[in-house]
């Protein structure tokens, strides 16, 4: 008995939707609950079209009294443009994103209390901003709410798209898992740009098959999202970070979680 409660992912299917090559340590993770972890990428990343002007904007944006990392890869792509120098406050939506900071020498760090566009917005660090630069460094469309947040509380904010993404490539890698298996699946949602990817991009067969799964969505936002795609069920993670969307997929195996 205790051995089958060491493994309550036991019999299910678990898509990950994160970019090709960033959602390996989910799928490990998966596996050690005794579920069949697959990637379904809606993204590749890619470094920005043209690096000097990404790397001009890179350097404004760090100039600027306060800088939001929107990810983990946002830091990744601008360390390969330019030394990150700067003594501005730092602000990071998740732990991943702010370890990624501290590897790169940067240490004071603030993290909001939720991993999402809503927690950033509620940071004290983000309320007064009447006239202040607030540099926002990611990539185009990412994290187009957190902007539209911070123009209507008055900051003026000094973009730099540091890499950017692209649609993925679906193989049989990719698509046997979702079509052929039989167990039940489960979607992780994190992006809603990568959610539409995926609806445009798939196979009518395919598509119909991922519909028919459980979203599990990282906020409020992406959940409606779900719904409106078409998800029957949806579960709320309390965040985007990897230990809070498993969380809340145990949670569900184990009939605790209110779908």
């Amino acid at each position: 008995m205790k051995k089958e409660s060491a493994k309550p992912l036991r019999g299910a299917r678990v898509a990950i939707t994160r970019p090709a090559g960033t959602g390996a340590a989910i799928a490990r993770r998966v596996r050690a609950l005794g579920g069949d972890g697959f990637s379904l990428p809606g993204a590749s990343l890619r470094a920005a079209e043209d690096p000097k002007t990404a790397r001009q904007a890179l350097r404004a944006a760090l100039a600027c009294e306060v800088v939001v990392f929107t990810s983990a890869a946002a830091v990744r792509f601008a360390i390969r443009l330019s030394p990150l120098r700067c003594r501005a406050q730092v602000i990071a939506p998740g732990s991943g994103t702010a370890t990624a900071l501290r590897r790169a020498g940067i240490d004071n760090v603030l993290l909001p209390a939720r991993a999402d566009t809503e927690g950033l917005l509620a940071m004290p660090a983000l309320r007064r901003l009447r006239g202040k630069p607030v540099g926002i460094i990611g990539a185009p469309g990412g994290r187009d709410l957190l902007q539209r947040g911070l123009v209507a509380r008055g900051a003026r904010v000094v973009g730099a798209h540091v890499y950017r993404r692209v649609s993925a490539r679906l193989d049989r890698r990719h698509l046997d898992p979702l079509v052929r298996g039989r167990a039940p699946l489960y979607v992780l949602l994190s992006s809603g740009d990568a959610l539409r990817n995926l609806l445009q991009r798939l196979p009518p067969p395919a598509c119909v098959k991922l519909l028919a799964g459980t979203a599990v969505a990282s906020s409020a936002r992406l959940e409606r999202a779900a719904r409106q795609a078409g998800f029957a069920r949806v579960l709320r993670a309390a965040s985007a970070h990897a230990a809070d969307l498993v969380a809340a997929l145990v949670a569900a195996r184990s009939g605790r979680h209110l779908q």
